[in-house]
């Protein structure tokens, strides 16, 4: 096991303090009146995206971050935004999924989020436009993902033509996690993976406390983490169980790309994203795990309004730009 991946060992065996929501982050909620319990009713597919649509937009700076240029495309048949930075040259390309339980978001909701990474990393930044179910069930978003992952990987040269890396929150996280689980048995090279927050078990056969001890009253809560699981995967529990839909449960995480694992304390999947880092750690792959305290699910959205988000943020791409600006191009 590698320096790297011992420290990392050490790092997540590290018990958690438990803290307060952040006061920003409650704000926050309270300012959209999202701060209560959940409704009694539970809404509907169309109205989770349109709320989280909104939420999205509304916390999104205006003007938009500024980078070199954007627009839309389609690769491998799956629709794409590409980002690309203000300098001009050979740069890494990021290839990013977007979270919201498999059911919810787009390009537009995570737009200042690939924005902020394409500026930061100086990257090119592919944004997924992924299926989303449950009219496109499991493995349909998991397909597109990995098309267009393997297409730029094929097609280097037409973005960055450095090294390509994977990024990911939440449920992007999920998909950014088993795609580069495949791309490693395709034997193809991948810089380092960012993984924020991500749900690396939808089998249920594991009780993680951060699911019960942050069931309701921090915006995500355990019961939606079931329906989006059950939405997604049709509740097949053969589905539940694939290590494309739960990456945590592949046999072998040895040779994966170095990541870089952050996750709030008050957030349901906060367990499944520290296992996770404990897996791949324990497997020799570098890991880079941090533990916000106080901050929720979802906070990558939340920078430009929560400094305590912004932080934690800037920590991470700093992490990431290390790895992926330190790895070598391949073919070079």
């Amino acid at each position: 096991m590698s320096a790297g991946a011992v420290e990392a060992v050490e790092a997540v065996e590290q018990e958690p303090v438990i803290m307060a929501m952040d006061p920003g982050i409650l704000a926050l909620l309270q300012k959209f009146g999202v701060d209560g319990p959940p409704p009694a009713i539970a809404p509907t597919v169309e109205q989770m995206r349109v709320g989280n649509r909104q939420l999205s937009l509304a916390v999104a700076p205006d003007p938009p971050l500024e980078v070199g240029a954007v627009a839309d495309d389609t690769l491998a048949g799956v629709p794409v935004r590409v980002y690309r930075p203000q300098a001009e040259g050979v740069c890494p390309t990021v290839v990013f999924f977007h979270g919201g339980g498999w059911i919810v978001g787009d390009l537009d909701a995570h737009d200042n989020v690939c924005r902020r990474l394409c500026r930061d990393l100086g990257a090119a930044v592919v944004s997924v436009g992924y299926r989303l179910a449950p009219e496109h069930p499991f493995p349909a978003g998991y397909d597109d993902c990995l098309a267009v992952a393997r297409h730029v990987a094929a097609h280097r040269a037409r973005f960055g033509g450095g090294p390509l890396a994977l990024a990911g929150d939440s449920a992007g996280a999920n998909f950014a996690a088993a795609v580069a689980l495949a791309l490693r048995d395709d034997g193809t090279p991948v810089a380092a993976q960012l993984l924020a927050y991500p749900a690396t078990d939808l089998s249920g056969r594991t009780a993680y406390p951060s699911m019960a001890e942050n069931a309701t009253g921090y915006l995500l809560t355990a019961a939606e983490c079931e329906n989006d699981i059950r939405l997604y995967t049709g509740g097949d529990p053969a589905a539940m169980a694939d290590p494309r839909a739960s990456p945590l449960l592949a046999e072998d995480h040895t040779g994966l790309a170095p990541a870089v694992i952050g996750t709030g304390e008050h957030d349901p999947l906060r367990d499944q994203a520290l296992a996770y880092a404990e897996a791949l750690a324990t497997a020799g792959v570098p890991v880079r795990k941090h533990l916000y305290p106080g901050l929720i699910h979802g906070f990558l959205n939340y920078d430009t309004v929560v400094p305590a988000v912004d932080a934690a943020v800037t920590q991470m791409y700093n992490d990431f730009h290390e790895l992926v600006h330190g790895a070598a191009t391949p073919g070079q």
